[in-house]
């Protein structure tokens, strides 16, 4: 029960229903407390959602003391884990950004990403968030290179993730020469994403795809490899129309771009689809 909660109140910040988060949050620290105690470090990722939720409400002060107890707990834990270290950095990343203090954001961000990849590698989905909020601090500044590259890197790691998704449930070959796929795959199976996952990867890659829509220089490659990763998404989740309508986007922005390899993947993508859409 306690997975199951924080599982549904990642899943609401993730999309953007920091209020519904609460009671979910509240819960899971509700059942931690029972089952191990008001002093463990089981307790730290409940307090970070409400720390979270709290963030995306505007009350800086409440999330501020969410995370000091949660920083305190961890402080006191020599044992604890680089997952909840990254976790609770992310955080602090988010409050700090909140506040307008990008220094302290971004130093807090670069810790995250020391822990997430310490724990999980530097090109797993899971460390993929600290780039995503660093991106998005760099881009507020208006520094455009340092978020692209961010962005490009955010991208490519999901991109990777969900390709071995897709070849597992298609049965395809191994992974295209020129398509880079980050990290292994831990297990993968076929369903490959947690709900909070699930709406994370939504968040994290339509603000992307939006940004790179807005911005006057497009680069039809980079396009092309975000609306691929946007349709290979909505094909997991089974949205096979939405899957379809970025597939499409991909297939017009490959046009413009010197990647045979990522083309033909498109297109191999775009079969599917139809073929989906036949047999129903």
């Amino acid at each position: 029960m306690i997975d199951l909660t924080r599982t549904t109140g990642q899943k609401l910040l993730f999309e953007g229903k920091h209020e519904q988060a609460v009671p979910a949050a509240m819960q899971s620290l509700r059942f931690a407390i029972e089952v191990h105690g008001l002093a463990s470090i089981e307790l730290v990722p409940s307090y970070l959602i409400l720390g979270e939720a709290s963030i995306g409400l505007g009350k800086l002060s409440q999330a501020e003391e969410y995370l000091m107890q949660a920083q305190w707990t961890v402080l006191k834990t020599p044992e604890c884990s680089n997952a909840i270290k990254s976790k609770l950095h992310r955080n602090l990343g988010l409050l700090y950004a909140a506040k307008g203090d990008d220094e302290e954001a971004l130093r807090h961000l670069a810790d995250d990403i020391y822990h997430a990849s310490e724990e999980f590698g530097t090109d797993d989905i899971r460390t993929s968030g600290g780039y995503f909020h660093m991106a998005n601090v760099f881009f507020r500044q208006n520094r455009m290179d340092v978020a692209d590259s961010l962005y490009e890197r955010v991208t490519n790691i999901w991109y990777g993730y969900l390709l071995k998704i897709v070849q597992i449930r298609t049965k395809t070959p191994a992974t295209p020469k020129g398509i880079p796929v980050a990290g292994d795959s831990h297990g993968l199976d076929e369903d490959g994403l947690d709900e909070a996952q699930e709406a994370e990867a939504i968040q994290v890659l339509n603000s992307i795809y939006d940004i790179r829509e807005q911005q006057q220089k497009n680069k039809p490659l980079i396009t092309a490899k975000i609306s691929h990763a946007l349709a290979m998404l909505y094909y997991i989740l089974h949205h096979i129309d939405k899957a379809k309508e970025f597939g499409r986007r991909a297939v017009v922005s490959s046009e413009d771009a010197p990647n045979e390899e990522l083309s033909r993947s498109i297109v191999e993508l775009m079969k599917v689809f139809d073929n989906i859409m036949l047999s129903v």
